[in-house]
């Protein structure tokens, strides 16, 4: 069994120990480490090679959005980070996904749900909670006046068929689901979403429905 190794950031102690207390009591997930504020998460990073941080947003000395892009952008950078927030809809959270998140848990979440938001980020397979992530970037993404002319550039760089594929994926659809709905094999889903991925320089399907809405592809409803 793989252990997933977690790093834990929070400016509030009992948030970081409870959150310590619930994910090292699961047989695949180690807590490795605890940060105080962005800074220190970006150093223990470097530090301790967690898989996921748990990030989040607000914290003194450097908050969790601008620790999130320093984590993600570099090249070759492979953790990845989990946003906590209090609200769900919050403008702060969209940014981080924009920075490069994977997704975003609320810290009132059950044991359950906050192991499994760790194990979905870590695996990068699928979109963490797609109906409340989904909703929460479309709600950013309306005050957004036109789409990223790079950005859309981009788009032209895939095949019709990859286009399709990066549409569904931005309604939330699992690979399966994909693979029902254009009615082919669920592993030729898979090898679409490599390369969408591999092509737009996204690090999973979170960024590439970031992508999807920035870029137009897909609005908003009533949009």
């Amino acid at each position: 069994m793989t252990t997933i190794r977690v790093l834990i950031a929070d400016d509030q102690m009992m948030v970081r120990q409870g959150f310590t207390v619930l994910l090292n009591a699961e047989p695949d997930i180690e807590v490795v480490g605890q940060a105080v504020d962005g800074l220190d998460a970006v150093a223990k990073t470097a530090e301790l090679a967690p898989d996921v941080v748990l990030m989040d947003v607000r914290m003194p000395r450097l908050g969790g959005i601008e620790a999130t892009r320093r984590l993600t952008e570099p090249a070759g950078a492979t953790v990845k980070v989990l946003v906590l927030t209090t609200f769900d809809l919050d403008e702060y959270v969209y940014e981080a996904l924009r920075a490069g998140a994977s997704g975003f848990l609320l810290k009132d979440a059950s044991a359950a749900e906050l192991a499994q938001a760790v194990r979905v980020v870590a695996a990068g397979d699928a979109l963490l909670a797609p109906n409340i992530t989904k909703r929460l970037i479309a709600e950013f993404s309306r005050v957004t006046s036109a789409p990223r002319a790079p950005l859309k550039d981009r788009v032209g760089d895939l095949t019709e068929r990859e286009t399709e594929v990066l549409s569904l994926i931005a309604q939330g659809l699992s690979n399966g689901e994909i693979a029902e709905r254009l009615v082919v094999a669920e592993q030729t889903v898979k090898s679409h979403v490599g390369r969408i991925l591999v092509k737009l320089g996204l690090r999973d399907r979170t960024q590439a429905t970031v992508f999807a809405y920035e870029t137009g592809l897909i609005r908003p409803a009533g949009y």
